[in-house]
């Protein structure tokens, strides 16, 4: 997909899901909302979940975004890098973190909030910067 691709793709879609490496090196996945502002992905983590845990110990992070039924349907995106906690722990709504929280909060609370953002003190906020992106859609092909 060419970047305005991505873009539009992570815009319209809804769930993805964040493999994290356990403390015994094992892979854990979990399916988890998120917004993509145009640089980061940002995923507003329950910080009680064994995918907080995991990303405290070790950031690093592949997240996969896909849809399609038929082979010939198939697309997606895959970002891999490193996340950050951004704001407090867990995100109550200081001000203090809301000028770097502003565009995420607002694109969520478009996305999933009917254009409002709810803090509910069980999550907080997670950035990855991707250090790579692959996609991929399968409709190109002519399959």
């Amino acid at each position: 997909m060419a970047p305005a691709e991505i873009d539009a793709f992570l815009a319209e879609e809804r769930t993805c899901r964040v493999s994290t490496v356990g403390a015994d090196g094992a892979p854990h996945t979990s399916a988890l909302w998120f917004v993509w502002d145009g640089t980061a992905f940002w995923l507003n983590s329950i910080v009680k979940s064994q995918r907080w845990t995991d990303l405290n110990r070790d950031p690093r992070v592949s997240v996969i975004i896909d849809t399609g039924h038929g082979f010939g349907e198939l697309r997606g995106v895959e970002l891999i890098g490193h996340v950050a906690v951004v704001g407090e722990v867990p995100r109550t709504g200081d001000a203090a973190a809301a000028d770097l929280l502003a565009e995420p909060e607002r694109l969520f609370g478009d996305k999933y909030g009917n254009g409002k953002f709810h803090y509910d003190g069980r999550h907080a906020w997670l950035k990855l910067v991707p250090e790579k992106i692959v996609s991929w859609d399968f409709r190109k092909t002519g399959m």
